[in-house]
């Protein structure tokens, strides 16, 4: 059975969309099943991995609104192993048309009911809000990754998100847990990215991923591309980075 994971943060910039793209690349170089699913109105996992996003007719609004199975929306993408379910700016309307519905949090976890047994891993690319797009997200999903730009205004709306993880946890899904912080957009040379590490590692401990996602040009460069850094440049000091998270989750998942 495959493992959901939301890719989830409410501020804007801090990395979700290279993280879910990346690192869904990185666990299919690393000869796992996986399906991308992109949960941003923004469509930019989806166009990241080369898929026009003008021409998508079927994507995560239908699967959302159960006039489409996932099986349907499936599109193959540049990256090995790889699946995705795309986005389309349409999916803005969504949160509207869902208000008034019956169960409006539990859509995507019911839909992905029919594909969760055909993947290793199922990757959730979540929007910059906290609205019932992700609300949906972290309802359907087994863990949450949380990316963490090492910044000044980092730990920012941190406890803003762990609050709503947690009332998901208690109303609407008991079992979600957090499989990791991850530090992203790292840069030695300032003194205030070393300075966010540590006061985030010394917060939150085992919960912080040991991989930290370095700045780099070529990761910036890769989705005007349509390509993951794994396609783009292997060699590069992101693809060593997505490659090292990938290992981390795998192991974590195979205890």
């Amino acid at each position: 059975m495959g493992k959901i994971i939301a890719i989830a943060n409410q501020k804007g910039g801090v990395g979700k969309t290279t993280t879910s793209v990346n690192l869904a690349a990185s666990l299919g170089v690393l000869e796992k099943k996986v399906l991308l699913i992109d949960a941003d109105p923004q469509a930019n996992a989806s166009s990241g991995l080369g898929i026009d996003v003008e021409s998508v007719e079927i994507g995560t609004y239908q699967i959302l609104e159960h006039s489409h199975t996932p099986k349907e929306a499936i599109i193959k993408c540049s990256a090995i192993n790889v699946d995705v379910i795309p986005s389309h700016i349409d999916l803005v309307a969504i949160e509207i048309e869902l208000v008034d519905k019956e169960n409006r949090e539990y859509m995507l976890k019911k839909a992905l009911e029919s594909v969760k047994d055909d993947y290793d891993f199922i990757i959730i690319d979540c929007a910059p809000s906290l609205g019932l797009l992700t609300l949906n997200a972290l309802t359907a999903a087994d863990s949450v990754i949380i990316p963490i730009q090492c910044e000044y205004f980092a730990l920012e709306g941190l406890g803003k998100l762990l609050n709503t993880i947690k009332s998901i946890q208690k109303i609407h899904n008991p079992d979600l847990d957090i499989e990791g912080l991850l530090l992203t957009m790292f840069d030695s040379r300032l003194r205030l990215s070393n300075q966010v590490v540590e006061e985030v590692q010394k917060h939150f401990n085992d919960m912080v991923f040991e991989t930290i996602i370095q700045r780099n040009v070529k990761l910036s460069e890769a989705p005007s591309f349509g390509e993951s850094i794994i396609n783009y440049d292997a060699t590069s000091k992101g693809a060593t980075n997505y490659l090292h998270l990938a290992q981390e989750v795998i192991k974590k998942n195979s205890k």
